[in-house]
């Protein structure tokens, strides 16, 4: 991706995402969703447990997020956090994360990300305060909601092992839409992104074309992913990707001189700032405005 490119795409969206979705597939977005409509929230990578200067309070600004969600008049259908819920999988930050989480006045899904699944515990820690899993008992699962097909990915693994799905979710994913109709309506969820943002980084699922070309004979399909705390969108004929904002912390643009994948610190005075959420309205042209933690 140019750097043109990218800057253009960061101007968009942020840590929450209000999607509302019809039969042509995502064609509304925004945060006040109207009565009759289907709508979601996506809010990603709050790494609580974390403390250092990008961040001197994570429970804080997931906590403004969740504040920001539960305001909205016209609640979504549900709220899902793609990843990175904790910073180092310890059993306080679940507690402090599920906390905050459980306040939501709409229903939760969560995906883990590579932080939260560190050690032999983390797996298990957030199983128990997070888990969901299909019928088979694994974490990858699908359902159908308000005419659309939904499916959550994991692509993350013990400690920083991220970026791959493994054969058995492939095969999984495969038949699992087999079942479905081209024209049904699809969107994908996962914590690291499908489509190559910056591989130097690890900023890719490295068997994600399998999934990206087992989702090509669909009409519409948005997949979205978390990981890089930044905006990232990019289309595949009728694939749209976009990856989110955390609610902790930004991380630099990759390829930027110098830059390196972490925590990036601001001036404290612009930190809610680049922490937040938009409204998006994806008819015609689309037309976007942000809402910030700053402005909630």
């Amino acid at each position: 991706m140019r750097r043109r490119d990218f800057v253009h795409h960061v101007a968009w969206t942020g840590a929450g995402i209000v999607y509302m979705l019809g039969a042509e597939g995502v064609v509304r977005a925004t945060a006040d969703a109207a009565p009759g409509t289907f709508s979601f929230v996506q809010i990603s990578d709050s790494h609580i447990g974390y403390s250092g200067p990008a961040n001197d309070d994570v429970r804080a600004t997931l906590q403004k997020a969740v504040t920001g969600i539960n305001a909205m008049p016209n609640q979504p259908a549900f709220v899902i956090h793609t990843g990175d819920v904790t910073h180092l999988s310890k059993a306080v930050e679940f507690d402090d994360a599920r906390a905050i989480l459980s306040t939501l006045r709409a229903p939760l899904i969560t995906l883990p990300g590579e932080h939260d699944v560190i050690g032999v515990e983390g797996p298990k820690r957030f199983a128990a305060s997070f888990g969901r899993k299909d019928a088979a008992g694994r974490g990858w699962s699908s359902w159908d909601q308000g005419g659309i097909h939904f499916v959550a990915l994991i692509n993350v693994g013990e400690g920083e092992t991220m970026g791959m799905l493994g054969e058995e979710q492939l095969a999984w994913l495969q038949h699992d839409l087999a079942a479905r109709k081209p024209e049904t309506p699809l969107v994908v969820f996962g914590h690291v992104p499908l489509f190559a943002v910056y591989p130097e980084w690890g900023w890719t699922t490295s068997d994600g074309t399998k999934a990206i070309a087992m989702l090509r004979r669909f009409a519409a399909v948005t997949v979205l992913n978390g990981h890089i705390h930044q905006v990232v969108e990019q289309t595949d004929g009728a694939i749209r990707f976009a990856t989110a904002r955390s609610t902790a912390f930004p991380q630099a643009a990759p390829g930027a001189p110098g830059a390196k994948p972490g925590p990036l610190k601001v001036a404290p005075d612009s930190l809610l700032g680049v922490l937040g959420y938009r409204t998006v309205q994806v008819e015609g042209a689309g037309s976007w405005r942000e809402r910030t933690l700053a402005q909630s």
